[in-house]
């Protein structure tokens, strides 16, 4: 009996203690869900979107008249928001006409492979059928492994193998087939429209945008770090602070962006004309500016980790190459950030010229210095390592090169125009607009003035 009191005193002392333990998850939860909304509000106005969407299409089910027109194959509407209405606009056009050129395809071929079957006789009708459906399924799956298949209609070719089993499979029993495929691929179409509809006209989430501000913000993350390695590695007082260390370190998103630019530029790829991107814009392109970038931030990346080494270079020679060594980070760093503010900008990277030089021209001064015999009487395991970060130095300023020739190929394909000549022909709109008179007020008597407004020509901020 005393056990049993025990028991209970000690499972209402759980029960009561149950909300304390319980009550900082949920604040932890709650902070959790504010910063996924505060990093990217889109996020919030996208799930109003898919609960809008489904609100939509389900009327089929609740308005009378619509539901004796579809039936239960309503439902496939509801399906076909939840699997289409995707972040972008682009993965969302993407989804949908994949979905519905697969249906209407693989709908129509299901039925003929289900017409041919039922002529042939009862006994080899199966045999028939699931042959078809061998065939079909192989050579679908097949060429799902192709990656430029993969990349762009994977989702189409998986719901076109699915639809032609379901036709032609379910064709074997119900006599109703071609009514069955009727409303299955309109309420699949409603479904569709009703999603690109709602991710168009509603806040709509250009993945073209958001690829076109990533690559520029990659390269802008590389040369935040380069215009303050010099400074930090060679330990001049004064330039580096801590603030200034976590933004060098940026450069690590760099690292594993790659599988958010495919995605991106996929996505891209099936969008209309929006903004200042034209139908037919080199999205492919944006995917060789980020192959190099990360080419560049590996070796970034390798020297971010001579930073803090423990291995001591005699101060002689470090003395010698940190002109050299501190021009070619900066300048690298400079060209880098111009290059991001020319693809922001939409202009050609003319501006990054004159860095790259300086910074070629460093790298050519330090070769000079090793090859005159700076070396001499010196342990050459003792230099290695600042010798390995001016030799990586060197690599980034070829790689920054690179990323500019890439650019300018961008801004070739994408015919983006110069600086000057935007100003140019703002300037000439503008002048129609100097010293424009002011007609005076109709119906009035006596002396008048007219007034005219001298406006400035407008440049570009």
């Amino acid at each position: 009996m005393t056990s049993e009191i025990q028991q209970n005193v000690s499972g209402w002392g759980r029960l009561k203690a149950f909300p304390g333990r319980l009550g900082p998850k949920i604040v932890e939860a709650a902070r959790k869900i504010k910063k996924l909304g505060q990093d990217d509000p889109r996020r919030i106005i996208h799930s109003l979107k898919v609960g809008l969407a489904i609100t939509l299409v389900s009327f089929i089910y609740y308005v009378e008249s619509l539901y004796e027109g579809f039936g239960g194959s309503a439902m496939w509407a509801i399906l076909t928001v939840i699997v289409v209405l995707e972040f972008s606009v682009g993965a969302t056009l993407g989804r949908g006409l994949n979905r519905g050129l697969a249906t209407f395809i693989a709908g129509a071929l299901g039925f003929g492979a289900h017409y041919l079957a039922s002529r042939s006789g009862d006994k080899v009708e199966p045999i028939l059928l699931g042959l078809f459906v061998f065939l079909i399924a192989g050579v679908v799956t097949f060429i799902r492994f192709f990656p430029q298949m993969k990349a762009r209609y994977d989702y189409g070719l998986l719901i076109f193998m699915l639809t032609f089993c379901l036709v032609s499979i379910s064709g074997y029993r119900d006599e109703d087939l071609l009514d069955v495929a009727h409303r299955r691929m309109s309420t699949i179409l409603i479904g569709s429209f009703t999603s690109v509809f709602v991710c168009i006209c509603i806040c709509p989430v250009w993945a073209g945008d958001d690829l076109h501000n990533l690559v520029a913000s990659n390269i802008e993350n590389l040369g935040s770090f380069l215009q303050g390695f010099g400074i930090e590695y060679f330990k001049i007082s004064g330039e580096v602070g801590e603030s200034k260390t976590a933004v060098m370190q940026r450069y690590k998103t760099v690292l594993n962006s790659k599988q958010s630019e495919e995605s991106l530029a996929n996505s891209a790829r099936w969008e209309p004309g929006h903004g200042p991107f034209r139908f037919s814009h080199p999205w492919k392109q944006y995917l060789k500016i980020g192959s190099l970038t990360r080419q560049c931030a590996y070796r970034i990346d390798a020297l971010n980790g001579y930073l803090n080494s423990e291995i001591q270079t005699p101060p002689e020679f470090r003395s010698k190459i940190q002109a050299t060594c501190t021009k070619m980070s900066m300048e690298s760093g400079k060209a880098l950030m111009e290059l991001a503010s020319a693809i922001k900008t939409m202009t050609p990277p003319s501006s990054a010229k004159p860095h790259i030089a300086e910074s070629k021209s460093a790298a050519k001064g330090l070769k000079s210095l090793l090859q005159a015999g700076l070396c001499e009487e010196i342990d050459f395991l003792e230099v290695l390592p600042a010798a390995t970060v001016a030799s990586l130095l060197v690599d980034v300023v070829s790689s920054t090169d690179k990323i500019a020739e890439s650019i300018n190929e961008l801004a070739t394909l994408a015919r983006y125009e110069s600086v000057e000549h935007i100003i140019v022909e703002e300037d000439e709109a503008a002048g129609s607009l100097h010293l424009q008179p002011i007609p005076p007020c109709l119906n009035t008597s006596g002396e008048h003035h007219v007034i005219t407004i001298d406006q400035p020509s407008r440049h570009l901020p």
